[in-house]
């Protein structure tokens, strides 16, 4: 039987109906108090979450993220926000590259031309769109 974790009583304890979350509830004949022994854990798994994540980065839009996993698509933008909230605000820079050419080399930067005389360039994800030798 369970015990009253008030008055740790092991008898007269009768079931009180369910919580949100369907674990059983119970109360206390003798002190009359109600309590859950072994509550469920609330909310969705971590998988779930980590799956939504994934799906969004792939270019999956949060409506159609929301019917596929099944949950509100507030949730889905919970999620979404919650991680990003969790990246680190600054991402580093790789190392400097030298360039094995002579030929000067443009870099198209977010619409903006910029130019290297063969000396060195960063390169970094996202931060740049086309990397060509100019025509001559």
């Amino acid at each position: 039987m369970n015990e009253c974790p008030y008055c740790q009583a092991t008898e007269n304890q009768i079931k009180a109906g369910l919580t949100a979350a369907g674990s059983q509830r119970f109360r206390c004949k003798l002190c009359q108090r109600r309590y859950t022994p072994d509550s469920k854990e609330r909310g969705y798994p971590e998988a779930l979450r980590q799956q939504a994540a994934r799906l969004y980065a792939d270019g999956m839009n949060f409506r159609r993220i929301a019917r596929q996993l099944e949950v509100h698509h507030q949730t889905v933008i919970n999620w979404i926000n919650a991680y990003a909230a969790s990246l680190p605000s600054e991402t580093a820079l790789p190392e400097e590259t030298p360039i094995s050419t002579a030929q000067q080399i443009t870099l198209a930067v977010s619409g903006r031309r910029v130019s290297d005389e063969g000396g060195v360039f960063r390169c970094a994800v996202g931060r740049f769109q086309v990397i060509r030798q100019p025509r001559e």
